[in-house]
């Protein structure tokens, strides 16, 4: 504070002639007081943020941008690294969002975590595919949930979005981009070429200004640009906003509820989604045309599925919804015998107060 007085005293000295006005002082101070870095994945030596998470096939990036900074005020607030993992397919579906239309509103979604508020992954995976279909989170998903208390815009400013980033947590953001966008692979983007691509909801956890950027979480997975991450220049000049009102620069605040719930964490290993496995030698799908279920795993060949979990006492396999195995003890693995054509894995992993489940469609060829 002692600096930015001594900066506006000698400003005023040396320019007497020239009127400042009250709001442009108060710009002067604070920029003087914002720091050149700022970042929520180091936080006096700690990294808030969760692992970089992958939405494809389906058009969910406004949850996944919510969820980002939700689970990182999650964790900011515990004063611990716990990975939190919330449904994003939860709040997408619940707020009203359908892969038809192609989007869910963000303001619905926002006021959904206001009203209801999301509930872990466990009570509803992402299945990964690119359609409607039925939908239910496990029951008792409302004793699981965390909500906020409330959300707002931010003014499209450096300096506002900086200070919002600071007192309220990572901001998610509507941009609309070219298709050089697609093929980021690292560095600090701006926009150079290439026909209008779409729009798309990230989320913004800090900012540089040695290299003039904000450093902004996606949901593409970690193959894309830099493992998950991307740099985006302060005169990239692609915020946009497509819900009517607001500036598409989102905050949201005062997170409450069930933070650690005491509930199982599953996560299938084997097989993945968008991966082929060839007599049990699994790599990223190449082909990603052929006319059936694009994210759907393909399986060449016998393959072993595996599954990693904690806090539980057994692994239930289940087939297009009929048990073919339990396991009581790591590693949990099952062999997957299934007929040609397209199925699906379900786990559900228990403990003495809760169910936990992943879900995986798979396409078996041989």
């Amino acid at each position: 504070m002692k600096k930015a007085v001594t900066i506006i005293i000698l400003l005023l000295l040396l320019v007497p002639i020239i009127p400042i006005s009250a709001e442009k002082l108060d710009s002067i101070v604070e920029q003087c007081n914002l720091p050149t870095y700022f970042s929520w994945q180091d936080i006096n030596g700690t990294d808030y943020t969760t692992p970089i998470k992958d939405q494809s096939p389906a058009p969910t990036c406004e949850t996944y941008g919510l969820c980002a900074s939700l689970e990182t005020l999650m964790q900011y607030q515990m004063g611990e690294r716990y990975g939190p993992d919330l449904s994003e397919t939860h709040l997408y579906f619940y707020a009203g969002g359908t892969y038809e239309a192609g989007y869910v509103n963000l303001i619905d979604a926002a006021n959904y975590l206001m009203e209801y508020g999301v509930p872990d992954e466990g009570c509803y995976p992402d299945p990964h595919r690119p359609f409607d279909y039925p939908f239910e989170s496990l029951p008792g998903w409302e004793n699981r949930t965390v909500k906020i208390q409330d959300w707002g815009w931010v003014d499209h400013d450096v300096d506002a979005i900086k200070s919002a980033l600071m007192e309220q947590g990572p901001l998610v953001i509507c941009i609309s981009f070219p298709i050089d966008f697609f093929y980021y692979r690292g560095g600090v983007y701006e926009p150079r070429w290439g026909r209008h691509a779409g729009g798309h909801v990230v989320t913004i956890v800090g900012y540089d200004d040695i290299d003039e950027c904000w450093i902004v979480k996606n949901s593409w997975g970690t193959r894309w640009g830099e493992t998950g991450w991307f740099r985006m220049s302060y005169d990239a000049n692609i915020f946009a906003d497509w819900y009517g009102e607001g500036t598409g620069i989102m905050y949201i605040n005062g997170v409450y509820g069930n933070l650690k719930p005491d509930v199982p964490k599953v996560q299938i290993e084997t097989p993945k989604f968008l991966h082929t496995y060839v007599f049990g030698r699994g790599f990223p799908t190449i082909f990603k045309k052929l006319p059936i279920q694009k994210a759907a795993a393909r399986i060449f060949g016998n393959l072993e599925a595996e599954v990693t979990a904690e806090n539980t006492d057994k692994v239930e396999f289940y087939i297009d919804g009929v048990l073919q195995d339990i396991d009581d003890e790591a590693p949990f693995k099952c062999y997957l015998q299934a007929t040609r054509g397209i199925h699906t894995l379900e786990i559900r992993a228990t403990n003495d107060y809760n169910t936990s489940l992943d879900i995986v469609d798979f396409y078996v060829f041989l």
